[in-house]
C-alpha cells in the first residue's frame, strides 16, 4: 500500500460511528442537516431497495441498508449531502439504545 492510501485508511478508521440498521431498513424517520443540505431517510418495505439519489445511495449501501426511503432537499451539492446523510444516521436510536438511555424495560417502550 503506498503512503497516501495508508494515511487515508487511518484517518478513516478514526471517524467511524455506527449506525442502527433495523432489518435492513432505519429505525425510524429522520433528517439530516449540513451547510445547506437537508435529507430526509424513512424506513421502507422490505423489497422496496434504496430509493435515493447518487451520493446519498453510496452511503446508504455502504452501512448495509437494503430498504430505505430517502429525499434529497435544499443544496444538491453532493459533499453537503453525503455530510447530512450521515448526519441523518448518526442520530437514529433503536429501541435498545432508547431503553437504555431511558433506564426503562423494553415491554414499556413499546406499550407505553
Amino acid at each position: 500500500m503506498t503512503d497516501a492510501v495508508s494515511k487515508g485508511v487511518d484517518d478513516a478508521k478514526k471517524n467511524l460511528v455506527k449506525v442502527s440498521v433495523a432489518k435492513g431498513t432505519v429505525p425510524h424517520e429522520q433528517i439530516g442537516k449540513f451547510g445547506g443540505a437537508l435529507v430526509l431517510l424513512k424506513p421502507a418495505a422490505p423489497g422496496t431497495g434504496v430509493i435515493a439519489g447518487g451520493a446519498m445511495r453510496a452511503v446508504l449501501e455502504s452501512v448495509g441498508i437494503t430498504d430505505v426511503l430517502a429525499k434529497s432537499k435544499g443544496s444538491s451539492n453532493p459533499h453537503n449531502v453525503v455530510k447530512a446523510t450521515i448526519d441523518a444516521l448518526v442520530q437514529m436510536r433503536d429501541a435498545i439504545a432508547v431503553s437504555q438511555q431511558r433506564g426503562v424495560a423494553m415491554e414499556k417502550i413499546f406499550e407505553g
